[in-house]
């Protein structure tokens, strides 16, 4: 009879074992759940603090749009106010951010067809509904990156680079962004991947994240970081879309910058460089409005405008019986 060898305890993932309790769901008094995760608070001067290890690698998907964008602008893209700020977004796919997104595609001699990110419904169910009952589908122009892709094209055009592989991370696009996550992140890239929409994905840390917004929204007018900024804040509609959290949450703190992502990651920065990072490591979006309410609270930005748009109900028949409540 053969003895049993020895058991061997799991890998802690270094992001599970960085992660705190961030919020908690609460039903009647009764906690529901808990979501942990990791946040980084910048102040100005450079200090970085977090609940959580603020140093470990994640992905911040979409979150790092903005970034991405200074990268396009230093490449020659010549976008400024709701049209650059399309290009930092996930937007729902409203008419409004489809035509936004064919006037970059147009204003560089280019076209749908020349988009080579993931075909899909537009993110907001308003919108998809609309697409579905006009008997239409998927497509590249309505998928949430898509004002991305298109920026990155006609940044392309600017350049004098082929727009022919541009999702390449060879690419001199691709490596003009990765170095500049790096630049404005302080941190190496040491993860590379695919994000949802086909183009590269940089990793980094919530620190780095939190410490690149607050470069982007204290730089100066005209520079590019300053532009993104200020497209970012005077824009948050075409960021995100009607109702959506990002736009409800920029929209409730004057001058504030703001950028969500995929899987439970939110990056703000307020003028005079007060920044954070958030992310969730189940990768549920649920918690981050009252968890950013927190950090801005503690960062002295509270305001009865910043309560009612970060307000996250619990639901009992459609009736509210409890609420997401954050624990920094």
């Amino acid at each position: 009879m053969s003895t049993p060898g020895p058991v061997t305890a799991p890998t802690v993932p270094p992001v599970l074992a960085a992660a705190v309790p961030l919020a908690v769901v609460e039903r009647e008094g009764t906690v529901e759940s808990v979501h942990l995760g990791t946040v980084a608070v910048h102040r100005p001067g450079g200090t970085v603090t977090g609940s959580g290890d603020p140093d470990v690698a994640f992905l911040p998907r979409s979150a790092l749009k903005p970034v991405q964008a200074v990268a396009m602008l230093r490449a020659g893209l010549d976008l400024d106010g709701e049209l650059l700020a399309l290009a930092c977004a996930s937007h729902s796919g409203e008419p409004g951010h489809v035509d936004g997104v064919r006037r970059i595609l147009t204003g560089a001699g280019l076209d749908e067809a020349d988009l080579d990110n993931t075909p899909d419904l537009p993110l907001g169910p308003a919108a998809a509904a609309a697409v579905r009952a006009a008997g239409a589908g998927p497509s590249p122009v309505l998928q949430n990156c898509s004002g991305k892709h298109a920026a990155m094209l006609a940044a392309c055009v600017s350049a004098g680079w082929p727009t022919a592989g541009y999702r390449d991370p060879a690419h001199p696009l691709q490596r003009l962004v990765r170095e500049t996550v790096a630049e404005l992140t302080g941190v190496p890239v040491g993860v590379t991947t695919v994000d949802g929409c086909g183009a590269p994905l940089f990793g980094t840390t919530t620190a780095g994240l939190a410490r690149a917004f607050a470069t982007l929204a204290t730089a100066a007018p005209g520079t590019a970081e300053g532009r993104v900024a200020a497209a970012v804040r005077a824009q948050p509609w075409w960021v995100g879309g009607t109702d959506r959290p990002v736009t409800r949450l920029a929209g409730a703190v004057p001058g504030l910058v703001a950028k969500d992502g995929a899987e439970g990651v939110l990056a703000a920065a307020l003028p005079d460089g007060r920044a954070f990072a958030v992310t969730v490591l189940d990768g549920s979006p649920r918690p981050l409005p009252v968890v950013a309410r927190a950090v801005l609270e503690s960062l002295g930005a509270g305001s009865d405008a910043l309560t009612a748009a970060t307000r996250t109900d619990v639901l009992g028949h459609g009736t509210p019986v409890g609420a997401v409540r954050a624990l920094l």
